[in-house]
Order: structure tokens, then sequence, then C-alpha cells
């Protein structure tokens, strides 16, 4: 059994900064993709970065240049290092690992972001 729980959410200015973490536990073994994901009220789910096993960095354009993903695989933890936040990243910020053989994903409860003056 995988569990992930990611911490770090909070209320937070505008060009303000968060860290959201994602601790790993459970049955791990070099999963293929970890990412966050992000979801606002009414909106879908969108990816919002990943990092893979070989630490390839994919970035939504939307975060590109503010946020900074990154990972302690000594500490089976992910972090996203979120700078200069907009109010319209306020959402509720997922993270989630990925196996390809065979197929298997996990997600987070998610932790709320509030981009707020």
């Amino acid at each position: 059994q995988v569990r992930l729980e990611e911490s770090g959410g909070g209320l937070v200015q505008p060009g303000g900064s968060l860290r959201l973490s994602c601790v790993a536990s459970g049955s791990i073994f070099s999963p293929n993709v970890m990412g966050w994901y992000r979801q606002a009220p009414g909106k879908e789910r969108e990816l919002v970065a990943s990092i893979t096993t070989g630490s390839f960095i994919q970035y939504a354009d939307f975060v590109k240049g503010r946020f900074i993903i990154s990972k302690d695989n000594a500490k089976n933890t992910m972090y996203l290092q979120m700078n200069s936040l907009k109010p319209e990243d306020t959402a509720v910020y997922y993270c989630k690992i990925e196996y390809y053989s065979p197929i298997r994903n996990y997600w987070g409860q998610g932790t709320q972001v509030t981009v707020s003056s």
C-alpha cells in the first residue's frame, strides 16, 4: 500500500511564497514519475509540474519561472517551491506518483493553497 501526504499549504498574499511537501510511505520503489497537480473550484484537475526517475522535469506554462519541483529520494519526499504567487494559483494541490509496469497511480489527499490579500 502506498500513502502520500501533502503539507505546506495555507493562505499567502499575492507575490508571496509557499513550499509544499509530499511524503511517500509504504511499498514505494522508484516511481516512474512524481508530479504536482492542482484543482481550483469548478475546474478540472491540471498538471503543475512533474519529475521523472531520471530527474527530467516538466512545468505547466502557467508556472514556468515561478515554481520549482524537486525531490529527495532518501526521504521519499517531493517538493514544490512556489514563488510569485498569484490569486489564480488558488487551488487544492495534490501530489501523484505513477508506475508504468504495471500501470499504477497514487494520489495524496491534497493541501489547500489560497492566494489572497
